[in-house]
């Protein structure tokens, strides 16, 4: 359904100008958009920093496909007004299960510019707490201040790299999201490593797009669901298992349906809640990709020893021996960090973590009080869901919900002041 964003005819709710504001919301993605359209229509003032879906603009290839059903796949507002059924419905275009990554990017910028049409583009250089408040640092130089931020940059600055390869030419060795085409590597021989969704898509389409391709992964391509060429060959547990899925499909059932509340998974003791969530999140490929894989050669149960760069090529070191390729391709996904962010480095002594992620409490809320984290910095605490797009609805009601509490406090507070007694001290 190839579109063009336009907006809806909805009055945008005004921003606070200035160098102030209740809560700052790094990132306009999905959860940045969300949380924004949110707070917005509590009443509370917001301000968006960042590129309006830049991550799956810039750091996801042309032709992908998302992973998640329609569905799961709603960028969140509090009537759902702005929902993926209405912007097909105003752009005249059908529902596909597998929505296209151009679609999607529409789509965003459709919802942004109807919920949240003045984001501000900078870039956020720094946030520091000072005077019970915040200051972020902007990429110019100003100071804005926020009594709340919220940080919902995506998967910006967290793809992961296996050692083996860090170190090696740019030229020879790139990761997946470092590429919006696959265009420039045709007639190139190229080895992507990885098993998972983004490892085999970009396989398909480097072979789609003229690369001779071969695909390494330590174990056997996990296929998720029928393939479009078995979809004449369903079985009755096939219907069964579509039939029992729970809304999101993150994760196998029964499995799925607890990802659904990530209030309960926040609640699981940790050694569990993390072994759930890896379990949810476990590499695997929509068996839609598998059609699309006659081309490629497949190294699957390897293991890399050794990558070095020499005569203008890069050669692997397989376990049963070595290859080589013009470029390599890391479909190895991501780990998240918060200290790679930059941003937040005077505040990364005082944020609880484990492995890197922020440990969150109800609202998202971090041990820093008033900072938040969305999206996949959440996952840690909350659970599976928080990697996809269909965790954006439950964060956006969360930190709402917090930060509304919030004033409640302060409002009761100054409703009794105002009620005590005007009592003189005895004398």
């Amino acid at each position: 359904m190839p579109v063009t964003a336009t907006a809806p005819h909805i009055t945008p709710i005004p921003a606070t100008r200035g160098n102030a504001c209740e809560v700052a919301i790094i990132g306009a993605g999905p959860y940045g958009l969300s949380v924004a359209a949110h707070l917005r229509q509590a009443g509370v003032p917001v301000r968006v920093f960042g590129e309006p879906m830049s991550f799956w603009r810039e750091h996801m290839p042309k032709g992908m496909r998302l992973r998640s059903p329609w569905r799961a796949s709603h960028i969140s507002d509090p009537a759902g007004a702005l929902s993926l059924d209405v912007f097909a419905s105003e752009h005249d275009a059908g529902q596909v299960e597998q929505i296209p990554l151009e679609d999607f990017v529409a789509y965003g910028a459709w919802f942004q510019q109807s919920a949240v049409p003045d984001v501000d583009r900078r870039t956020v250089r720094c946030v520091e707490a000072k005077e019970q408040r915040f200051q972020l640092t902007l990429a110019d130089g100003e100071s804005v201040w926020a009594d709340r931020v919220v940080v919902a940059t995506g998967l910006a600055n967290q793809d992961y790299r296996p050692p083996a390869f860090r170190g090696l030419p740019a030229a020879l060795v790139s990761h997946a999201c470092e590429h919006a085409a696959f265009e420039p590597f045709h007639g190139k021989h190229v080895a992507v490593v990885g098993r998972g969704q983004s490892a085999c898509e970009s396989a398909a389409l480097l072979a789609e797009a003229g690369a001779e391709v071969e695909l390494i992964c330590r174990g056997e391509v996990r296929w998720l669901g029928a393939t479009d060429g078995e979809a004449h060959m369903r079985s009755a547990a096939l219907d069964l298992r579509e039939l029992l899925a729970a809304p999101s499909a993150v994760g196998p059932f029964p499995l799925s349906w607890l990802a659904e509340w990530p209030t309960i998974v926040r609640h699981i003791p940790f050694p569990a809640r993390d072994w759930f969530s890896r379990r949810c999140l476990k590499a695997g490929a929509a068996g839609w990709l598998k059609p699309r894989f006659g081309a490629i050669k497949r190294h699957e149960g390897r293991a890399i020893v050794g990558a070095r760069a020499a005569g203008g090529r890069i050669t692997l070191d397989l376990d049963n021996g070595l290859r080589s390729f013009d470029h390599v391709v890391l479909g190895t996904g991501y780990q998240v960090d918060i200290s790679r962010l930059g941003f937040l480095s005077p505040l990364l002594g005082e944020i609880a973590r484990v492995d890197g992620s922020p440990l969150l409490r109800a609202g998202l809320e971090s041990s820093v009080p008033k900072l938040h984290f969305a999206g996949s910095y959440a996952v840690k605490s909350f659970g599976p869901l928080m990697r996809f797009v269909a965790g954006a609805p439950y964060s956006a009601r969360a930190i709402a919900n917090a930060a509304l509490s919030r004033r409640a406090s302060r409002a009761a507070v100054a409703f009794s002041g105002a009620l005590a007694p005007n009592v003189s001290p005895r004398r």
